[in-house]
């Protein structure tokens, strides 16, 4: 079986990938429904930075600078989502930011594994 991407598709979490720069390189379906009203997939070579307003736009450039994960939960037209902005490393150097938005429930069972 070859690999062709297409699972990202179909995945129910919104997926954005940006470069070194903050421009968007990538979204896969649900990142462009979630980011509709702000153009979707037309987003694409945009800057992320441009997409924020304050805070969040100085948060952005901070993690930007400092390129460590970022992991916090929101809540969005009642949906409850756990974000997951996380570096990529090509080549052994910083390539940019996935963004990983993921839907949970209110209530979220906790395990702890040994």
């Amino acid at each position: 079986m070859t690999d062709r991407g297409g699972w990202v598709e179909g995945l129910p979490v919104a997926i954005t990938v940006t470069d070194a720069e903050g421009k968007l390189l990538s979204m896969n379906r649900r990142s462009r429904e979630t980011f509709a009203k702000e153009g979707g997939g037309a987003l694409i070579g945009s800057s992320v930075f441009d997409c924020h307003p304050e805070p969040a736009r100085t948060k952005t450039l901070e993690l930007f600078q400092k390129q460590t994960p970022n992991h916090y939960t929101i809540r969005k037209n009642g949906q409850r989502k756990i974000i997951h902005q996380i570096p990529w490393i090509e080549d052994g150097r910083f390539a940019g930011f996935v963004e990983i938005s993921i839907p949970i429930p209110d209530e979220l069972p906790h395990f702890d594994r040994e």
